[in-house]
């Protein structure tokens, strides 16, 4: 099997375990077990909490001291064991540090399986703007794969599937053992300072004005996803409380029609290389922003009806909204980074975005959404997602005027020359 193969099962793998039971485990923790909704959105906090602990950890162990594909496969394997034990847990508080448990070894996988891929097709002289995105889109089709089988196997309330997300992480993690190696970049410069030593050298990125700015709107682009990931789909069941949209396949088939979202990922990945190479990496990045004011204006204006298309629409530019920042965020750290800390820079990347982003998103959009558009138990959804458009808005003008940066091919000539 070629280079390119290989890590196209990576990838695929990497995301059909957590889409195995991430969209569905709602039905399990509400129909199944009967557990209140306050526990529950605890549960979803462990992804932010995990993301800020734990990616730039593991990344800094894969800069100086294992492997990274043999740490990339530990991680998977733990994670492995500890989503096999979910389906014995019958206690929410227990059932939360489970999962954490689960989401603090997963979580640092999302980053490291970019610096797995970038390491392995650099040192096989391909190039990455080019060859990565196509491999990363299998990740989306992979999670899209695992949602459809959870469904229609009928396991979207049941414990099996966590057994089917357990199964993938240990297959993955043993595969992980069998990539090419991506050795850890040991040595360290004479007289190097006690943060040289600990391989704590990429936080110093904070220190340079453009690495800096960077990681502020990581955070923020995290918050704008994590408000998306919680609300969208809560927003199309509500349609049913409206007599009018009550039988509509919007409100009954909500899951369906958000799925939209993860098949334009795959189209828009595919974009990414052209965009790059036609725009740069900070006009790329930009439109992903607007792309965000797109989504959440389009979901205030939609509806089941006449505005159905405004619906699809929104998910449709979801894809570039986020692939356009996420995976393009990824390559500009491969490509700006030195090459002995860019396992640490993926690991900050995620933390700020999937870690502070999605955490912070999460805990100021409820505290909004409850005290200024919940009235009498009834969410304005127009005008939260309006709010959550302006919230775009002034984030893509802002990194618009503040963040400077050349076209692209500058930075790829110089990555490539390390």
């Amino acid at each position: 099997m070629g280079i390119k193969n290989r890590l196209t099962v990576m990838s695929f793998l990497q995301f059909f375990v957590w889409g195995a039971w991430l969209i569905t485990v709602g039905n399990y923790w509400f129909g199944t077990k009967g557990w209140s909704g306050a526990e529950f959105g605890a549960v979803f906090s462990t992804l932010g909490i995990a993301s800020i602990i734990m990616p730039a950890l593991t990344g800094i162990i894969a800069d100086r001291w294992i492997n990274a594909e043999k740490l990339y496969g530990i991680l998977h394997i733990l994670s492995g064991f500890a989503i096999f034990y979910i389906p014995q847990v019958d206690d929410p508080i227990v059932f939360y540090w489970v999962i954490f448990l689960a989401m603090m070894f997963y979580m640092p996988t999302i980053s490291l399986s970019n610096s797995v891929a970038y390491n392995i097709l650099k040192n096989n002289n391909f190039d990455v703007v080019k060859v990565f995105p196509p491999i990363r889109v299998w990740g989306t089709i992979g999670f899209i794969a695992a949602m459809w089988m959870t469904n229609l196997s009928g396991n979207k309330a049941s414990v099996n599937m966590f057994y089917i997300s357990g199964v993938a992480s240990l297959v993955l993690g043993i595969y992980s053992f069998t990539l090419p190696k991506c050795p850890a970049q040991k040595s360290v410069v004479k007289n190097a300072t006690l943060i040289e030593k600990l391989g704590l050298d990429a936080f110093k990125l904070f220190g340079t004005y453009k690495m800096a700015l960077f990681f502020i709107f990581s955070m923020f682009l995290g918050g704008a996803l994590q408000l998306t990931n919680m609300y969208g789909d809560t927003y199309l069941s509500e349609f049913a409380n409206t007599p009018k949209y009550a039988d509509s396949f919007v409100a009954k088939y909500s899951t369906i029609i958000m799925s939209i979202s993860q098949v334009s990922e795959t189209l828009f990945i595919l974009a990414i290389p052209f965009f790059l190479k036609r725009f740069g990496i900070k006009q790329v990045m930009l439109l992903s922003m607007f792309a965000w004011v797109l989504r959440f204006g389009l979901f205030a204006y939609g509806n089941p009806g006449d505005g159905l298309w405004m619906i699809i629409m929104s998910c449709v530019v979801y894809g570039m909204a986020f692939d356009f920042f996420n995976i393009s965020g990824s390559l500009f750290i491969e490509t700006t980074t030195d090459y002995r800390i860019r396992s640490s820079a993926q690991g900050l990347f995620m933390m700020m975005s999937n870690g502070f982003g999605a955490f912070f998103g999460g805990i100021f959009s409820g505290i909004v959404i409850d005290n200024y558009f919940t009235h009498n138990g009834i969410r304005d959804w127009h005008n939260i997602w309006l709010a959550f458009a302006a919230y775009a808005l002034i984030i893509a003008i802002a990194f618009a005027v503040l963040f400077k940066h050349k076209h692209y091919p500058e930075d790829v000539a110089a990555a490539v020359s390390h």
